[in-house]
């Protein structure tokens, strides 16, 4: 029970962070700004919790690389759909994905529940893209969506081999401080320096958002030291329903009953998975 609630406060906080991030006038200097607060947050980790195990320095990287490219694709998201829209299906398509990955690739057999699952998942997704009748117009959002839903699912099989191998703090803190100082210098070298003058209150935002980013990260490893790697996976993503409700409350976009069963078909799937 404990790790369930842990999970669903991940989820709360997901969404949250990822709502100020996609409210922010600029949405680039808010990601900057955004990954600058975790790798100040990540530094005093690692001064604290000290270098991880010999052979975990791929794991760390794996996960830099992977949750920049995971930021980056989130960012063409927000800029090009709606949050109510993109949100739903970038963390919708991890579970399922893994899920099929397993058994085209690895060749495992899936149960009758999980299969169930990645079919309600799935139609779910198809639902909350085609509710609205999108034209081609909305075709490099919903790229930008699944693509990023990809980088989810590879990072979230990193993350979970990882925290059995070190503490959670030093592979919170060291993966942190690599992505959290990379990625603001891949958004000067895009935009240039003036891209980090912002409004007090914008920084302000960003430095938050990344703090609860941060904080939402470091529950779910914390939970996948105690909980099936499969079952956490599937239960944050009820953040699904939380940003949702966030892109109709906060950003006045259109959830209506279609997109509501939409996006519980797809949490009802995700909790199969998860029971397996």
């Amino acid at each position: 029970m404990v790790v369930i609630l842990v999970v669903l406060g991940a989820a709360v906080l997901h969404a949250t962070w990822n709502a100020m991030a996609h409210g922010a006038a600029d949405r680039a200097a808010g990601m900057a700004w955004l990954a600058l607060a975790t790798g100040v947050i990540g530094a005093v980790l690692v001064l604290v919790q000290g270098l991880p195990p010999a052979d975990t320095w791929g794991f760390i990287a794996a996960s830099a690389v992977l949750h920049i490219t995971y930021f980056g694709g989130l960012l063409a998201s927000y800029q090009l759909g709606q949050f109510s829209q993109m949100y739903p299906l970038a963390r919708g398509t991890s579970p399922w994905v893994v899920a099929v990955v397993s058994v085209v690739v690895l060749h495992q057999t899936l149960a009758v529940g999980v299969l169930i699952g990645v079919l309600l998942v799935s139609a779910g997704l198809i639902a909350l893209v085609f509710i609205g009748r999108p034209g081609r117009r909305q075709v490099p959002a919903l790229a930008a969506a699944t693509g990023t839903g990809l980088t989810i699912a590879a990072y979230t099989v990193v993350d979970g081999l990882a925290v059995h191998r070190m503490p959670v703090l030093t592979y919170l803190g060291w993966g942190f401080m690599v992505q959290g100082f990379v990625l603001p210098l891949i958004v000067i070298a895009w935009r240039g320096t003036a891209v980090m003058r912002q409004p007090r209150r914008a920084v302000l935002s960003g430095l938050t958002g990344g703090v609860v980013s941060m904080a939402a990260y470091g529950l779910v490893l914390w939970a996948q030291t105690r909980g099936t790697l499969a079952e956490v996976a599937a239960l944050r993503e009820t953040s699904i329903i939380f940003g949702a409700i966030i892109g109709a409350v906060f950003f006045g976009e259109r959830f209506g009953p279609k997109r509501a069963i939409a996006a519980a078909v797809v949490v009802a799937g995700i909790v199969l998975i998860s029971l397996e």
